[in-house]
């Protein structure tokens, strides 16, 4: 997939967002010296999100996640997600891997997103669905995010929205 270089990133940033080595994104783009915003680097390992017929939504306001398919809705799901002082962060990603059964509050799966930390995840509490309560994550019920997990592949671009 094709990257656009954001104003501050370094590839070492780039290689942590992506959880990729240093040495994978120098390959990958050979020759690569100074970055600058706007400049198009190769991420190895992930399809263009563009050729994939899944995007998701995520609405922090509304707390909700929308599953599109081809442009259309296929699904909304309740999740909870950033506190105050940890919020949800804004902007587009893609899901660049995955984890069956993390353990500890993820619950049953987590789904890392290009943003170093953050990712679509289950819970260990169910209670917490519909609030503002993660350390910036999108939580989701168990069953919720195995359904997401089952029908969208790594490279599927995430819009989250205030």
């Amino acid at each position: 997939m094709i990257h656009i270089v954001k104003p501050g990133e370094t590839l070492s940033s780039i290689s942590h967002d992506y959880r990729i080595s240093l040495n994978r994104l120098h390959a990958a783009n050979p020759g690569i010296g100074h970055l600058y915003a706007g400049q198009k680097i190769q991420i190895p390992g992930l399809p263009e999100p563009s050729s994939i017929p899944y995007t998701i939504q995520v609405s922090i306001g509304k707390k909700r996640l929308t599953l599109f398919q081809n442009g259309k809705l296929v699904k909304i799901f309740p999740i909870a997600v950033g506190k105050m002082l940890t919020r949800t962060p804004t902007g587009e990603f893609v899901i660049v891997n995955r984890q069956l059964n993390p353990g500890g509050p993820f619950g049953v799966m987590w789904m890392s997103l290009s943003k170093q930390g953050y990712g679509i995840h289950g819970t260990n509490d169910p209670s917490s669905i519909g609030k503002a309560v993660s350390h910036g994550c999108i939580r989701m019920y168990n069953r919720d995010v195995l359904k997401l997990a089952e029908m969208v592949p790594n490279g599927t671009k995430v819009m989250i929205i205030p």
